[in-house]
């Protein structure tokens, strides 16, 4: 880690060449302010910025700069300033890679948020272990990120210590959608299709077996390519099959226009998914169609979390253009951990970063336990978070609706 006075870097601003300082090698994404730190320690961003899970990608940018604002406000670790440089990755595994490679390549940056898709963080896991560079996802819900590729048989195995997440995962989100709609619901004959992605597939697996195992009937099973917005086929099969609900894993760029292209069919069938349906962009896709839908997401609903009440108004009151979607909480909490750690790391070495300061930031944020804005923040030993809430949402009136909270058993 390299530390930088504010005489060296008030000489690099008269010398015109922040530009090829670490920190501000490269402006698109980059923020923060000054308040007087001697060490500026950066924390990434990886997530997508462009394309058309941009809604949820510029949530979780807009809330690691709110953490960031607060830390700095704060002065919440003396003598650190905080910055963030955010990397958008389209929702590539290839160029999630990429973006890994360009964070570790800058020695100020001490932590990364992201990305999003579970298949991206595929593809960065190891670049950041190599280099002992922490990586907090606030959305990534795919079991074998932490517990290696066995979890499903009982062998749990953790690959990359480096990597944290503060989003349950797949493992208890696929059993907890379909406990409730088999036993509240009442649905009992399934047709399940996913995109063959990472998380979408994952995730389908996880919600068939738990339904299978309480009595469910699956009476089809399908795939689609999510970037073919024609989904007659399925839908075909779907309208013959004798389903009572869809259960779609995968993302709301498809999950919308596919659940519009059911209900326009004639086959009044109900479309249930995971987390990355709970999107106000799901109902635009999906328009009228999506009354009565279903999706899960991690934790309970922010809004109605008294931990979350100063982020909310924060975040109205700092203006940004986007909402901070379903994983902004999330994406807060995780910049907090990786803050937390950096902390811990600084106290102690006598108040300054040591040389090793990456590995030093990782061990930091295994043991981090603090009140963040979704509820008690804390790592188990495989990096997972320890806070297992899920909340089922039923769209309503246009909009999602939180209709059970809890935890699966």
């Amino acid at each position: 880690m390299r530390q930088r006075s504010l005489m060296a870097m008030t000489a690099a601003l008269t010398a015109g060449t922040l530009a090829l300082t670490a920190c501000g090698s490269r402006d698109e994404g980059k923020g923060g302010t000054t308040d007087g730190g001697d060490t500026t320690v950066v924390i990434g961003i990886d997530a997508p910025l462009t394309g058309d899970l941009s809604a949820l990608g510029l949530g979780i940018k807009n809330s690691v700069d709110l953490a960031v604002r607060q830390a700095n406000e704060k002065k919440y670790v003396p003598g650190v300033t905080f910055k963030f440089e955010a990397l958008d990755d389209q929702a590539q595994p290839s160029s999630g890679q990429q973006n890994a490679t360009k964070f570790v390549s800058d020695k100020d940056v001490l932590g990364v948020v992201g990305p999003l898709n579970s298949s991206v963080a595929e593809s960065m896991q190891k670049v950041f272990d190599d280099a002992k560079l922490v990586e907090v996802s606030p959305a990534n819900t795919n079991p074998a990120l932490t517990q290696g590729p066995e979890w499903n048989g009982g062998t749990k195995t953790r690959t990359y210590k480096s990597y944290f997440r503060t989003a349950t995962t797949d493992a208890i989100q696929g059993p907890f959608a379909a406990q409730y709609i088999y036993n509240k619901a009442k649905k009992t004959k399934a047709f399940i299709i996913d995109d063959k992605k990472t998380y979408g597939a994952g995730l389908a697996g996880t919600f068939t077996a738990e339904f299978e195992k309480l009595g469910g009937k699956v009476v089809g099973t399908d795939h689609v390519n999510p970037d073919t917005k024609d989904f007659s086929a399925v839908v075909t099969k779907v309208k013959n099959s004798g389903a009572d609900i869809v259960y779609y894993g995968g993302e709301y760029p498809a999950g919308g226009p596919l659940s519009k292209q059911i209900k326009d069919s004639g086959a009044k069938i109900p479309v249930a998914g995971g987390d990355a349906l709970y999107s106000a962009e799901y109902i635009k896709l999906a328009g009228a169609a999506s009354e009565g839908d279903i999706a899960t997401s991690v934790g309970a609903p922010i809004e109605t979390l008294d931990s979350a009440k100063d982020f909310i108004a924060n975040y109205e009151k700092a203006g940004f253009k986007e909402a901070y979607e379903a994983y902004g909480g999330y994406s807060y909490d995780s910049a907090w951990a990786i803050i937390e750690g950096v902390k811990k790391v600084v106290e102690d070495n006598g108040g300054k970063l040591p040389e090793d300061a990456r590995a030093k930031v990782v061990d930091a944020v295994q043991t981090v336990s603090f009140d963040g804005v979704s509820g008690k923040v804390s790592f188990d030993e495989f990096g997972d978070t320890t806070n297992k809430q899920l909340t089922v949402y039923s769209v309503e009136g246009g909009a999602h609706k939180p209709v059970e909270s809890g935890t699966f058993s």
